[in-house]
């Protein structure tokens, strides 16, 4: 079984842009696909949908990636 690695990047407002987070993800070797978002959720939002979708992503040997 191979290690997976799976992505997390988050900004917390609409202005500001996930592009710098993206970029480093794949120079680190994390597949597009694998990447998971939040944008425009403030630190005191509780619901990250992104985060929810990566952490069910991660089984046994994967690596969570967050830049």
């Amino acid at each position: 079984m191979s290690e997976t690695l799976i992505g997390y990047a988050r900004c917390s407002t609409d202005e500001r842009d996930l592009t710098a987070q993206r970029q480093r993800l794949a120079e680190l070797g994390v597949a597009d696909e694998r990447i998971y978002l939040d944008h425009g959720l403030t630190g005191t939002n509780r619901k990250r949908p992104g985060l929810d979708q990566a952490l069910a992503a991660v089984r046994e040997g994967d690596t969570l990636v967050v830049p």
